[in-house]
């Protein structure tokens, strides 16, 4: 059996759960073939050379782990300069919070480079390579120039944008290129894939060629959507911890007579959560008998807190909720609970289970977990109802939540009320579907259609 390097902008312990979805999805296979981690250690070296980094590896189980530091030039182009200042925003439609400086995209192949140099020789010959997210698009390009033939796959994690927005990235050409050096491009939604191909079609004036595949640059590669699930019977295990137990507990107690509606998001502009606290906010102006009845709780965890939009939007959040309770609030009731810090992920499946709605509404987003994991939390017989943009990933396949366009704050709140008032009959019948889809498509099975799809893609290549 072939080994499996996956190569990602940070690594992590797949040993342990609280490493996150993607060491989840790809821990099982390392663990099998005593795979290979790859990427960055996560510590800034303030003057360390550029295109340079100490290499360092150990052992966790069967799996090796493999980082590299970088220096401070390094990690401010190529981490917060060209991946979250460039592709982050413009990935998720955003060119008005884009820098576009001249030195990012410079420190951005730098530190690719640095990768494909420092990966190389750790290489087998049958390795397949799995390539993970936006910080690392050029690397099978940069490993194809050093001579590297093995299987390399690539998957994307956010949106891949529409051509029209591509297009006013500086140097678009030379990433989309890029692309074309894999054998197989993974991304979370059907969408994406069309983007990809209107791209492929109109600005490199290249052509689909067969079942998936499209050839540009003289290159062909095969590309399609994989959506990203989670591990249903991991989270059901964690629902019953005793966290996660006692959590529910207390949320049902506390709020015995109100009806909760959860927001769990990281504290980010393409959330939607500024929007969502308005529709909230016209939910109680427009169906008065939901004061004192309905309480939203909204978690928002700090992120790049040093950049001027997270701060921006940070400050415009805490206005609105401040706004909202003091104009409905009650002595014994407040309308809105914002949090800003992070919520143990132990106490997360007791959270979800006691709240009557589970608000999913960004501006965009590749896929958004929380809402599958909302969908795993609830009691079967008595389930919450989930309410999802139609902008995030999630929507293709969760279609039996009910979808909301998130810049309508008007409309968002008429589907707050809908939900509130949804009879239990329609409540279950909606969650058994949803239920099905998200364990029918988990994490195993996204893992297992994109290996398979990767050395069916080389294969062909």
């Amino acid at each position: 059996m072939s080994r499996l390097v996956v190569v990602s902008n940070r690594v992590a312990d797949p040993r342990k759960p609280a490493a996150g979805g993607l060491a989840v999805a790809v821990g099982e296979s390392l663990q099998q073939t005593g795979g290979l981690w790859f990427g960055w250690s996560g510590t800034v070296i303030p003057d360390g050379p550029t295109g340079e980094g100490e290499l360092r590896k150990h052992q966790a189980g069967k799996v090796t782990l493999a980082t590299l530091d970088l220096s401070r030039e390094d990690h401010d182009s190529y981490y917060m300069g060209y991946s979250n200042d460039v592709l982050w925003p413009v990935f998720h439609n955003r060119l008005d919070l884009a820098h576009f400086e001249a030195g990012f995209i410079g420190g951005y192949r730098r530190v690719n480079q640095l990768f494909a140099r420092k990966l190389l020789p750790l290489l087998k010959d049958d390795d397949v390579i799995w390539v993970h997210d936006y910080h690392l698009i050029p690397l099978a390009a940069e490993l194809r120039a050093m001579g590297c033939k093995q299987r390399i796959g690539f998957f994307l994690h956010i949106p891949l944008p529409p051509q029209i927005i591509i297009a006013a990235v500086p140097q678009h050409e030379w990433l989309m290129r890029s692309l074309f050096a894999y054998d197989l491009i993974g991304f979370q939604a059907r969408q994406d894939v069309e983007h990809f191909e209107h791209y492929v079609v109109n600005e490199a004036h290249g052509e689909c060629v067969g079942d998936h595949l499209y050839r540009a640059y003289g290159q062909t590669v095969s590309c399609n959507a994989f959506p990203i699930g989670i591990d249903v019977d991991e989270f059901a295990v964690l629902g019953q911890t005793k966290e996660s137990r006692d959590m529910y507990e207390t949320m049902t107690r506390e709020y015995s007579s109100r009806r909760l509606m959860l927001g769990i998001d990281r504290l980010d502009y393409s959330k939607g959560i500024p929007q969502r606290v308005r529709a909230f906010r016209e939910l109680l102006a427009n169906y008065p008998e939901n004061r004192r009845s309905a309480t939203l709780i909204q978690i928002a965890s700090p992120t790049r807190e040093t950049v001027d939009a997270y701060s921006d939007i940070r400050r415009e959040l805490e206005s609105l909720c401040g706004a909202i309770n003091g104009d409905y609030g009650e002595l014994d009731w407040m309308p809105v609970r914002y949090i800003h810090r992070m919520v143990a992920r132990r106490r997360v499946p007791g959270l979800c289970r006691a709240s009557s709605i589970g608000l999913v509404t960004p501006l965009r987003d590749g896929m958004n977990l929380v809402a599958k994991e909302y969908v795993a939390a609830q009691d079967p017989g008595n389930p919450g109802v989930l309410v999802l943009s139609r902008f995030a990933g999630a929507a293709e396949q969760l279609k039996d939540a009910l979808l909301v366009n998130p810049y309508d704050t008007h409309g968002t709140a008429e589907i707050m009320q809908q939900a509130l008032r949804m009879p239990l009959e329609e409540r279950r019948a909606r969650h058994a579907k949803l239920l099905a889809c998200v364990r029918e498509q988990d994490v195993h099975w996204w893992r297992r259609s994109f290996l398979d799809a990767l050395r069916e893609a080389a294969s062909e290549r």
